[in-house]
């Protein structure tokens, strides 16, 4: 059976219960597979990047045929925003129907609403929801939902992704967390991937079967991974990389240098790489 995340942060809990680790987030409109009906509250579930963990079930729109008329919609992303309403009507006046973390998925059934005499833009886009409602989101907050990696020259996708992780600049660390609301190492350079079409492991390690590969630390080129114990990086070249870390005085997603003349030099970390890894 698969499921529609109908709630905008769906956390992914490691135990069937709401007092234990986070050990994910499944973000809105993204599908999920349902393994066990595991509580009447929680049900473990498998998202489409292949991660385990027990969802609320308050959070899905649950039953094959939703999920396949969802799955069939043209879908678009936000992006441009950290967070934004899906208001009921075409203006800022309007109720809220849901508000939507970065990496969000809607369906766009309709063209950019127009004024009815100007026939000119109005700057709101028609959008649908996985259960059912219709609304409408500012269409300059949302961007083109890729299922498939960016067809584009190395350097330049090279450039895209790092500049999808610089979105996530001042979001605070959480354990678990994959949005503006808060983010951990791994949430952030997969959240990267993501929405450049890429599907890479959603942990701090390289694991067989997802398409980040080991490579010489030396051969860091940006948007390649640095990996550390438990933790993760994304390499933006010239010794600098981008990372969410709980270390105190951080406490979030920030830049580093590998350089230990710079300012922004960790000291404690480039003893500790234990590897680096490429999608190239």
């Amino acid at each position: 059976m698969k499921a529609v995340v109908n709630a905008p942060i769906c956390p992914l809990m490691s135990q069937p219960r709401p007092d234990c680790e986070r050990a994910d987030e499944a973000l809105y409109g993204m599908g999920v597979e349902v393994l066990e009906e595991t509580t009447p509250d929680f049900w473990r579930v498998r998202t489409h990047y292949r991660y385990e963990g027990y969802a609320p079930v308050s959070c899905l729109v649950i039953g094959d045929q939703a999920v396949e008329e969802w799955a069939a919609l043209p879908k678009k992303v936000v992006l441009h925003k950290n967070c934004c309403d899906v208001q009921a009507s075409p203006k800022v006046q309007a109720w809220a129907l849901t508000s939507l973390p970065m990496g969000a998925v809607v369906a766009v059934t309709e063209g950019p609403e127009t004024d009815p005499e100007s026939r000119k833009p109005t700057g709101w886009q028609a959008v649908s929801l996985p259960d059912g409602q219709k609304g409408y989101v500012r269409s300059s907050y949302l961007d083109a939902y890729y299922d498939a990696p960016l067809d584009l020259p190395e350097a330049e996708l090279r450039q895209r992704l790092c500049d999808t992780a610089k979105l996530y600049a001042r979001t605070h660390y959480r354990w678990g967390g994959k949005s503006p609301a808060g983010i951990d190492c791994s949430g952030l350079v997969s959240m990267a991937y993501l929405l450049n079409g890429i599907l890479i492991y959603r942990d701090a390690k390289l694991v067989e079967g997802f398409p980040i590969h080991a490579i010489d630390p030396a051969e860091m080129k940006p948007a390649d991974l640095m990996f550390f114990p438990g933790h993760v990086a994304m390499y933006l070249g010239e010794q600098k990389y981008i990372h969410s870390t709980g270390k105190a005085g951080s406490d979030g997603v920030v830049i580093n240098s590998l350089d230990p003349a710079a300012p922004d030099y960790r000291p404690d970390l480039p003893e500790k790489l234990t590897g680096a890894g490429s999608w190239f």
